[in-house]
């Protein structure tokens, strides 16, 4: 079975023939580029730099050998462009590194620390000495957000997660940008037979926090329907304008669309079903429907954290898969999410718990870990594998391995066919 119809096939509730495996797909199922450079090492493969496509978070472009490596069944749409080596530039990551980022990341030297710019020079992000990721700055409608709303495409401009572009890049909306995206989109899709999300992201909570400041947005939630309804309008324009732009260029395409808007803290959502009826139900089941009438794919949503009480109005807006299925938060524990929704809504994740397990657990832990969660998490189909979030920097280059290979273990055995694996080394046996 190709690995296309290996994923679509678990995301329609039937069990493939093996758990399909997603690592790098997107930006929260990856792995942070030193972390990469390490793993490379350890598997003995040949030594590149990394390419960073993910600023914010450091993130490096996965090879062809890893990908191979681990069986990944899932690639992401980016991988499809920004293939020359003009289209990137030598950087060194926090630990001395020497890795290669996309020639349009705006990077500039302040002091000790990087800076990244918008177009006009500003600073909307800061990593400083020390730091392993970037942090966002600058919060465009912190102050005076009434008289900002009208230039809201603007201040999108001015946040960090908006602003600084991953491969695709920067993309003009105009006949020449969509044809510079089919173009990328349909080469990518004749190349592999891997399933291709495209990332479109659309915030509508999550891009609140990011434009007002977490506070602010919380704050006028609760005191300041008016604006906020007036925001969710402005903001919910763009984003309609935008997708038909990108699934007319991309859709024939790609299988899946990813949208993320981050619900949950570990303990709870961030806020009440009430609310999530009120303001973004709805926003969330306009722009599921449109998309469902604009292009054959499927929907994912990322949302970290204890969401478990949102899933069933999210179900019921259009949404088909979510991520990353927080294992560890509250009531997002895998059996329970199985017997509750698995027959509604595709559980995209929770292979690995990424905060504990896999940086500080021993290999032979880690195996167990996954071969647990896959023994709850796989029958029926409905599942795609992934750790929870992604791979961070600390994360042993053993572990990384442990994980993977528990999954060809599970996988050949309920095939009834050898692994191939050492789980405590970095080659085959």
């Amino acid at each position: 079975m190709k690995s296309r119809e290996r994923v679509m096939q678990s995301m329609g509730f039937v069990q493939p023939d093996r758990v399909p495996v997603d690592l790098g797909g997107h930006r929260s199922s990856g792995i942070q580029a030193m972390a990469y450079a390490r793993l490379r090492d350890f598997l003995g493969l040949p030594k590149r730099p990394p390419r960073v496509y993910d600023m914010p978070q450091q993130l490096a472009v996965i090879d062809e050998d890893v990908l191979d490596r681990f069986a990944v069944d899932v690639i992401e749409l980016g991988r499809g462009f920004n293939q020359d080596e003009a289209g990137w530039r030598e950087w060194v990551l926090p630990d001395g590194t020497e890795c290669l980022v996309p020639h349009w990341v705006p990077l500039a030297r302040e002091g000790s620390n990087w800076v990244i710019q918008s177009t006009d020079g500003t600073p909307i992000a800061v990593q400083r000495q020390g730091m392993v990721y970037f942090d966002q700055i600058l919060f465009p409608l912190s102050e005076s957000p009434h008289s900002k709303l009208d230039r809201l495409e603007a201040m999108l401009e001015l946040d960090m997660w908006d602003a600084v572009a991953a491969p695709p890049g920067p993309v003009s909306r105009d006949e020449e940008g969509a044809r510079y995206l089919a173009d990328g989109a349909r080469t990518l899709r004749a190349s592999t037979d891997r399933a291709i999300i495209g990332l479109f992201g659309a915030p509508i909570f999550e891009g609140g926090q990011q434009l007002f400041g977490m506070e602010n947005y919380l704050v006028a939630l609760a005191q300041d329907p008016p604006l906020v309804e007036r925001f969710l309008d402005h903001l919910m324009a763009i984003y309609m304008r935008r997708l038909e732009f990108f699934l007319k260029a991309v859709g024939p395409y790609i299988d899946i669309i990813l949208f993320s808007d981050d619900y949950g803290t570990q303990t709870a959502p961030q806020i009440s079903p009430r609310m999530l009826r009120r303001y973004f139900k709805p926003r969330h089941q306009q722009i599921w429907s449109a998309v469902k009438e604009m292009a054959p794919v499927k929907i994912l949503l990322h949302s970290c954290g204890a969401i478990r009480p949102f899933l069933p109005d999210l179900i019921e807006a259009g949404l088909d898969a979510v991520n990353p299925v927080q294992i560890t938060a509250t009531g997002m524990e895998p059996a329970g999410l199985k017997a509750d929704f698995g027959r509604q809504i595709v559980l995209w994740g929770g292979g690995c718990d990424t905060q504990q397990v896999l940086p500080n657990a021993t290999p032979a832990q880690v195996r167990e870990h996954v071969l647990h969660n896959l023994e709850v998490l796989a029958p029926g189909g409905g599942f795609v594998f992934q750790q929870v979030h992604n791979i961070q920097a600390n994360v042993p280059p053993a572990n990384i391995v442990a994980l993977f290979d528990a999954v060809a273990e599970f996988n050949a055995a309920e095939r009834g066919t050898p692994c191939g694996h050492d789980p405590a080394s970095g080659g085959a046996t």
